[in-house]
């Protein structure tokens, strides 16, 4: 007897849905085909022992499983469960097998019948719902994160038996019901962290909510014990909250690469990586013989901090370039292309010297002649011409580290970042693409950020003065218009430019010595 069932393949941030044909006929043997790997072949195994622990037969006769398209190699797990409900389909043990095409079955059964979680069941439930699915039924660790799509009836099951009860019409299950919108906006503000922790650096603070305010990539540059790594996972804390967009992209990312936690929902804070140094430059960016999402992806909408830049390899930092630019990042295999989205905001901090006491205030610089520049050569120059703003980090005083008050905190800050990223989101409502000031092209740079003649003179004297690059130049005048829309001015004014000038710290000529 031939029976259909349907699962569901994640390739990306996307998901295919598979249709698993089961003919049980006479002869002898099972036979798995459609492209599946290791793992999928493997689940008869684990199929015939699940069934005979929940008192079912395992055919004896000739078993084909079709897996299709056959042309799309599947692999993982979470097909078990729809094989072994279309084994008892085809073996008449489950009444009106064709109920089973109204329902995408996913999950991997263990050896006593009970069912483990799998990974991508966000995009599993949306792509259920396009194709006008009448429910879904996926482990019970995953039903919050499914049950996220509206319009969809997901089912979250602890065991085989439960499934084959509900088939044979001997239970009814209960739909999981999730107030996607009530959780996500209570969670929002909900930080471990703040910046009225941190005393003094008061000129670091107000760099990083320029940062956040248009996006920019930011490096810190300063001594061991300054704060850089204290200061940097604090940024998520005044960026503006995710959109409920947002967070179904992010959440989808993570939900692919198995990140989410059991009976998680939506991502409701913006995500922060740090990666180590010693990441891999298929780890950063993604890929894989089954294409995963890196760590650019994963901090999609968010943050990726690089401590220590100079330490990480040269070629892992070089793969960057590209996805800085177009915010996604394309693996590409003999015969698929995949796209995982990669908007992330960079902040990186490093030692200004090996011995990291190079003009430091009070401790020598112990490093011999040449070694500043041969170290901060370990960055390339494309991949600083990506950074807006190059911030010194000064250790704070003993006065300062000593006062009893707090600084300002978070929400005050993020206030400001908002009203400015309004400001933005104005100015920018008929491009595709660009949301922020840091992205925006040349030709828009040329009719949005005019400045007066004043301020071209002060641009020219300190581009002439302090030796900075030409690739200084744009930055200056991208950075200049956060800091007026941060003071709601509609114009680039003096005070604007000299605060964005000194944000150049590493273009200067001679900085290294």
């Amino acid at each position: 007897m031939l029976v259909k069932t349907f699962g569901s393949a994640v390739y990306g941030v996307n998901a295919i849905t598979i249709t698993v044909e089961v003919n049980v006929s006479g002869g002898q043997k099972f036979f798995m085909v459609g492209l599946p790997d290791s793992a999928v072949k493997e689940s008869e195994q684990r199929i015939e022992s699940a069934l005979k622990t929940s008192g079912y037969y395992f055919p004896r006769t000739k078993v084909v499983v079709n897996l299709a398209p056959a042309d799309i190699k599947k692999t993982g797990t979470a097909f078990d469960l729809s094989i072994a409900v279309g084994i008892l389909g085809a073996t008449e043990q489950i009444d009106n097998p064709e109920r089973l095409a109204d329902y995408v079955i996913m999950g991997e059964l263990s050896l006593d019948g009970s069912i483990q979680s799998i990974k991508g069941a966000l995009p599993i439930a949306i792509q259920a719902r396009k194709e006008n699915f009448k429910g879904l039924i996926v482990p019970k660790q995953n039903a919050k994160e499914a049950g996220m799509v509206n319009n969809l009836n997901v089912y979250g099951v602890e065991h085989i038996n439960d499934v084959i009860a509900f088939f044979k019409d001997e239970t009814s299950l209960q739909p999981t019901v999730v107030n996607t919108r009530e959780e996500f906006f209570n969670a929002q503000y909900e930080f471990d962290f703040d910046f009225n922790d941190v005393k003094g650096q008061h000129n670091i603070k107000r760099a990083l909510e320029i940062a956040a305010a248009g996006s920019h990539n930011a490096i810190l540059i300063g001594p061991p014990g300054a704060g850089k790594t204290m200061l940097a996972k604090r940024l998520p804390t005044i960026l503006p909250p995710l959109s409920l967009q947002e967070a179904l992209e992010t959440t989808k990312i993570h939900s692919v690469a198995g990140k989410l936690p059991e009976n998680a929902t939506l991502i409701s804070k913006r995500p922060f990586r740090s990666p180590h140094h010693t990441i891999s430059d298929v780890a950063l960016v993604g890929g894989g013989t089954n294409p995963q999402p890196g760590e650019i992806s994963l901090a999609h909408n968010g943050v990726l901090f690089l401590d220590e830049l100079p330490e990480f390899k040269r070629t892992v930092l070089e793969v960057m370039r590209q996805p800085m630019e177009e915010r996604r990042v394309t693996i590409s295999r003999a015969k698929i292309a995949i796209d995982f989205p990669a908007s992330f905001m960079l902040i990186s901090s490093m030692n200004p010297c090996p011995c990291g006491f190079y003009n430091h205030p009070e401790k020598e610089c112990t490093c011999p002649p040449g070694a500043v520049q041969k170290y901060l050569n370990k960055i390339s120059g494309p991949l600083l011409d990506r950074i807006d703003l190059h911030v010194e980090v000064t250790p704070v005083p003993f006065s300062e580290l000593s006062k009893s008050e707090n600084s300002e905190p978070s929400a005050a800050i993020r206030d400001r970042v908002i009203a400015a990223r309004e400001i933005q989101a104005e100015r920018y409502k008929d491009v595709e693409g660009i949301y922020a000031n840091a992205q925006m092209s040349s030709k828009q740079l040329k009719e949005i950020c005019v400045i007066s003649q004043a301020g071209q003179t002060l641009l020219k004297a300190a581009m002439d003065k302090l030796n900075l690059s030409a690739r200084a130049y744009d930055r200056i005048l991208k950075v200049s218009r956060t800091i007026a829309d941060l003071a709601q001015s509609p114009d680039i004014k003096v005070e604007h430019l000299a605060e964005a000038i000194q944000y150049r710290s590493l273009d200067r000529e001679g900085w290294a010595g």
